[in-house]
C-alpha cells in the first residue's frame, strides 16, 4: 500500500477528515512545501523522529527552526538523539520527508514547536514527498496530544534539521 493511502486509511480510522493535496514538486525540505503550497516556510511542520531514554519522541518544528537535542534534552531530562532513517520508518510508518505528525502505527510522545501556534493554519506532510495537508495549530495539538516545548538552539550546542 502506498505511503499516502495508508495515511488515508489512518485519517479514517481516526475519524479525521483532511483536505490532503498532491503536489506536482517535492515537498521533502520546508522551503520546498512552502514553495509549493503558497505559505510561508514557517508555517511549514517537520516532523522529526527522536529517541529519548530508549523511547521514540516526535517533535513538530515550524519550517525554518533547527532543534537543539541538547537544549531539548534538558528540558526533558533525558538525552535526546535523532533517529536513523530506518528506525523513522520503523516507528511511524513512514519514510523521512514524508512522516505525518499523527497517524503513526502506535501514538508517539510528541513535541511541538510554541512557534507553529503564532500562525492560523501550518501545513503538514501526508505520507510522502508530494502530499501535504493544511491544519489549525489547535487541531494539530489535539491530534497529537502534543506538549508546546522551545526545540530551540543554545549556542555551541548540537543542531538538527530535516533540511
Amino acid at each position: 500500500m502506498a505511503a499516502l493511502d495508508r495515511f488515508l486509511t489512518r485519517l479514517e480510522q481516526l475519524g479525521v477528515e483532511l483536505d490532503v493535496r498532491e503536489m506536482d514538486s517535492s515537498t521533502h525540505t520546508a522551503a520546498d512545501a512552502a514553495a509549493a503550497v503558497g505559505v510561508q516556510v514557517g508555517q511549514i511542520v517537520k516532523s522529526l523522529l527522536f529517541m529519548a531514554d530508549g523511547e521514540p519522541l516526535l517533535v513538530l518544528v515550524s519550517g525554518p527552526n533547527r532543534v537543539d537535542t541538547a537544549a531539548l534534552g534538558k528540558r526533558l531530562g533525558t538525552p535526546v538523539t535523532m533517529a536513523d532513517a530506518k528506525r523513522v520508518r520503523e516507528l511511524s510508518g513512514f519514510s523521512i520527508g514524508g512522516v505525518p505528525p499523527f497517524g503513526h502505527p502506535a501514538p508517539l510522545r510528541t513535541i511541538v514547536d510554541p512557534d507553529l501556534l503564532s500562525y492560523d493554519e501550518v501545513w503538514a506532510a501526508a505520507g510522502s514527498a508530494t502530499t501535504v495537508f493544511g491544519i489549525e495549530p489547535s487541531r494539530l495539538l489535539e491530534l497529537t496530544r502534543g506538549e508546546v516545548l522551545p526545540v530551540g538552539a543554545d549556542s555551541g550546542a548540537e543542531r538538527v534539521s530535516a533540511d
